[in-house]
């Protein structure tokens, strides 16, 4: 063992990432094999989540069912008392700041939340998937003194997200180009957040609390 000590976690490497591969001196970002160019260009966001949780893209079916899961009212809209929450947070309460609270929130109603089995982990990681967009734009309108819009269950999560926000359907220009940020930023290896998630996750606590962590 080396008696060298480090602080922080700088040029630490803890494990590697078999979801994510970024290649800086080439300028690459793969995801489970596949470049992000060309997820862009023919992938949607949900089929890059499916692609990132499953590890492999979906057929037609699996694609359908997973977009309607995603798209569902049941697993977008939030708990009443969660909106009541919201109301009763200070509107200098930043974004991050509410999701973080939101996530925390949300496990309570949850009806998996004591349930970490790998089939209640992936329904409760496509609720928050459904939910954190409508818990984000939620707030945005609240702290502008605005009612929340309710999410709209015949959008895609780009498009629900931008008409949730603004009370009007976006141009598909809009839609179309916060669905490439959303590609770009849906995973990015092995940083620290994911390494406090990872670290939260092997300790078997549930999924809402790793991705507060």
């Amino acid at each position: 063992m080396s008696g060298e000590h480090k602080g922080g976690l700088e040029d630490v490497v803890v494990s590697t990432s078999d979801i994510c591969l970024i290649d800086g001196n080439e300028g690459r970002l793969v995801y489970r094999g596949y470049d992000v160019d060309e997820l862009v260009e023919h992938s949607s966001f949900e089929e890059v989540v499916y692609l990132l949780w499953h590890g492999g893209l979906p057929t037609r079916k699996e694609l359908v069912a997973h977009t309607r899961a995603l798209a569902s009212t049941a697993n977008r809209r939030l708990p009443p008392k969660l909106l009541a929450i919201l109301r009763a947070l200070p509107r200098k309460t930043t974004p991050m700041e509410v999701l973080r609270t939101g996530v925390s929130a949300l496990s309570a109603f949850d009806p998996d939340a004591a349930d970490n089995s790998r089939d209640a982990t992936l329904r409760k990681s496509i609720r928050l998937t459904a939910q954190l967009p409508t818990l984000v734009a939620a707030w945005e309108r609240i702290r502008r003194g605005k009612t929340p819009v309710a999410p709209d269950p015949r959008l895609g999560l780009a498009a629900n997200f931008l008409a949730m926000m603004r009370g009007a359907r976006p141009s598909p220009l809009a839609v179309k180009t916060f669905d490439v940020g959303l590609i770009l930023h849906a995973d990015h290896e092995f940083n620290a957040s994911t390494f406090a998630a990872r670290v939260t996750a092997a300790t078997l606590s549930d999924v809402h609390s790793a991705i507060t962590s």
